[in-house]
C-alpha cells in the first residue's frame, strides 16, 4: 500500500498533526489513526466501527455501492457458476485457485479429517434433547480443543493450516450431528466416497435401515450456498473470531466464539427470521401490500425482514445467485411443491418493496437471506438448522482471516477504547449515609 499524509488541526488549539493516508488495492483510502492517542491524547469515536478499518486483509473485498463481492479477485458470480466448494476452501485459505493436483491433494487431506473422535459422541449427550442444534454446535466446537491438543501451536504456520483443513473437515459432521441427536436419530458417520455436500446430506438425511442417495440438484444448491457464504469480509462474526483470536487463544475457542456470534437474529439468524415472516404473511391471508404499509408506519414494530444490508447499498450480489437458484429449485423439484406458496409470496413482497418509493428512497433491496431459507425448507431442514448451515459455510472464511491474523507479525491482542459517560470520582459512603 502506497502512503501520503493528511493534516488534522485542532479548531481550539490551533495545533496540527500528520497523520499517514494508506492506499489500499480496491476500496476507499484509510487514516492510519494508530499514533493518534500517543500524539494528541485523544481517541477516535464510532460506534459499530462504521468508518473503521480493523485489519488489513487479502482475502475478500466487496463494495456495497456497487454491489460487488469477491474472494482473492474472483468474483462471486463465476465462482458460484463454475466452481466447487473445495475449490473455494482452497482460494479463500491458500489465496489462489488449485490446479488439479492441488485441488485432489486438499480434497483428500479434508476428505481424511471428517470423522470425529468418538469419545465426542458422549459430549452431545450431555445436552437436553431439545437444545437448539446452534448451542450444541457451540459447545462441540470448542470443546475440540480438549480432543486435538497437537493442533495448539498457533505460531507454527504448517500447524495453523492443518487446523484450518480439519475444521473444514469436521464441521459438517459436527452440524449434522446436532441435527441428528436433536430429533433422536442414530449419528451418520461420513463417507468417503461423497463430495462434500452430499457427505453432509448423507449424514444428516439417511437412515440405517434404508439407502440413501442425494438428490443432485439439492446437492449443487447447498454447494452454491456454501459458496456464496463462505466469507463476507469483516462482518460481526470473522470480527469476533480476530478478536478472540487476537488474545492468541486456541482456533477452536476462536471459531467457537464466530458461531456464537453468527447465532443473532441481526446476523446469521436472518434467514430463519425471513421464513418465519412469509409464513405469517401467507397463515394471514392478507394482502402483500398490508404487510409492506404496516413496514412503513412507524408507529408498527413490523419489519421486512430480509431487506437491506449493512454494507449494501445496492441489490446483493448473493441475493441475485441465491433466487435464481430458488426458482430452478422450486421448478424442478417436487420435493419443494409444499414450499411453493413461500416463493410466491416473497417474488410478490419483492416486486411492491422494490416499486415503493420508501423503500427505493432507502436502498433495501433484498439480501442473501431473503431467498436461501427457502432453499433449506425445499431441502428438508428445520428452521433451527438454518444458522447451522450458515456456520458450516462461514468456517472457512473466518480460519482463513484467523490464519491470515496470526501469520502478521503486528497483530496485538485488541483493546477497543471508550468514552467514559459515568460518575466521576465519589468517596464511598457508610451504609447508614446512603
Amino acid at each position: 500500500m502506497t502512503k501520503h499524509t493528511v493534516t488534522l488541526t485542532d479548531n481550539k488549539t490551533g495545533e496540527s498533526i500528520e497523520l499517514d493516508v494508506l492506499h489500499p488495492t480496491q476500496g476507499p483510502n484509510a487514516i492510519d489513526v494508530t499514533q493518534l492517542y500517543k500524539k494528541t491524547g485523544m481517541f477516535t469515536y464510532d460506534p459499530g466501527f462504521m468508518s473503521t478499518a480493523s485489519c488489513w486483509s487479502d482475502i475478500t473485498y466487496l463494495d456495497g455501492g456497487k454491489g460487488l463481492l469477491e474472494y482473492r479477485g474472483y468474483s462471486i458470480q463465476q465462482l458460484a457458476e463454475q466452481g466447487s466448494f473445495m475449490e473455494t476452501c482452497y482460494l479463500l485459505l491458500n489465496g489462489e485457485l488449485p490446479n488439479q493436483t492441488e485441488f485432489d491433494e486438499f480434497t483428500h487431506r479434508v476428505v481424511h479429517h471428517t470423522m470425529l473422535h468418538e469419545q465426542i459422541k458422549r459430549f452431545y449427550s450431555g445436552f437436553r434433547r431439545d437444545a437448539h442444534p446452534m448451542a450444541t454446535m457451540v459447545g462441540v466446537v470448542g470443546a475440540l480443543s480438549a480432543f486435538y491438543h497437537e493442533y495448539m501451536e498457533i505460531h507454527d504456520e504448517k500447524n495453523r493450516y492443518e487446523t484450518a483443513v480439519l475444521l473444514i473437515a469436521k464441521m459438517p459432521t459436527i452440524a449434522a450431528w446436532s441435527y441428528r441427536y436433536a430429533n433422536g436419530l442414530p449419528f451418520v458417520y461420513p463417507d468417503n466416497k461423497l463430495s462434500y455436500p452430499d457427505n453432509f446430506l448423507h449424514m444428516m438425511f439417511s437412515l440405517p435401515s434404508e439407502e440413501y442417495l442425494a438428490d443432485p440438484r439439492m446437492s449443487r444448491a447447498l454447494e452454491v450456498i456454501l459458496i456464496t457464504h463462505a466469507d463476507h469480509e469483516q462482518n460481526a462474526s470473522t470480527s469476533t473470531v480476530r478478536l478472540a483470536g487476537s488474545s492468541e487463544v486456541n482456533p477452536f475457542a476462536a471459531i467457537s466464539a464466530g458461531i456464537a456470534s453468527l447465532w443473532g437474529p441481526a446476523h446469521g439468524g436472518a434467514n430463519e427470521a425471513v421464513v418465519r415472516m412469509l409464513m405469517e404473511i401467507r397463515d394471514s391471508e392478507k394482502p402483500v401490500q398490508h404487510f409492506v404499509d404496516k413496514a412503513k408506519d412507524k408507529t408498527q414494530s413490523f419489519r421486512l425482514m430480509g431487506f437491506g444490508h449493512r454494507v449494501y447499498k445496492n441489490y446483493d450480489p448473493r441475493a441475485t445467485i441465491i433466487k435464481e437458484l430458488c426458482h430452478k429449485i422450486l421448478n424442478e423439484s417436487e420435493v419443494a411443491e409444499e414450499h411453493r406458496d413461500l416463493l410466491d409470496i416473497a417474488m410478490k413482497l419483492e416486486s411492491v418493496a422494490l416499486e415503493d418509493e420508501y423503500f427505493v428512497s432507502r436502498k433495501l433491496y433484498p439480501n442473501v437471506d431473503f431467498y436461501s431459507g427457502i432453499i433449506f425448507l425445499s431441502m428438508g431442514i428445520p428452521l433451527n438448522m438454518f444458522t447451522v448451515m450458515f456456520a458450516m459455510a462461514r468456517t472457512i472464511g473466518w480460519i482463513s482471516h484467523w490464519h491470515e491474523m496470526m501469520g502478521d507479525d503486528k497483530t496485538r491482542i485488541a483493546r477497543p477504547r471508550q468514552l467514559y459517560t459515568g460518575e466521576t470520582s465519589r468517596d464511598y459512603p457508610p451504609m447508614d449515609k446512603r
